[in-house]
């Protein structure tokens, strides 16, 4: 019982979960190994991803680089990732990575998606059906403009 209650202690200080930790950890490595192609990091990534996440992001990928060929394939925090310049423009974030009930596609701000004073800037996913795959390719087509 002491250590359950040492563990809840040390995760309260710290104010992270063993996951935030873990994805900071990998984001340490990311950028000390920087690489000029991520795709292969980005693919074992994805390849350790549950079958539903997997499913997704494989789609993912493959819808990103055909609409924006022009973006780097990498990992951020240990996600797939898509850089523009240098700089992460959108990202994939599986379910299974922070125990979520869904998975997200999220934009960074350096994307051109500005709507007026407020717009939405990730997405919750859950399956990617044919009308949902073309509103990510048509945010991903404006969003590198």
């Amino acid at each position: 019982m002491a250590a359950t209650k040492k563990a809840a202690r040390d995760e309260e200080v710290e104010g992270f979960t063993a996951e935030e930790r873990a994805a900071m950890k990998e984001r340490a490595r990311e950028v000390r190994g920087k690489k000029k192609d991520g795709t292969a990091d980005l693919l074992e990534k994805i390849s350790e991803m549950g079958d539903a996440d997997r499913a997704i992001a494989e789609r993912l990928h493959a819808l990103i680089t055909e609409a924006a060929p022009e973006l780097a394939p990498k990992t951020w925090y240990g996600m797939p990732a898509y850089a523009k310049d240098g700089k992460v423009l959108c990202f994939f974030q599986a379910a299974g990575k922070f125990d979520s009930r869904y998975a997200t596609f999220g934009f960074n701000d350096i994307a051109n998606l500005d709507d007026g004073e407020m717009w939405p800037t990730t997405f919750a996913l859950t399956e990617l059906t044919p009308r949902a795959e073309q509103t990510i390719v048509e945010l991903v087509k404006k969003a590198v403009r």
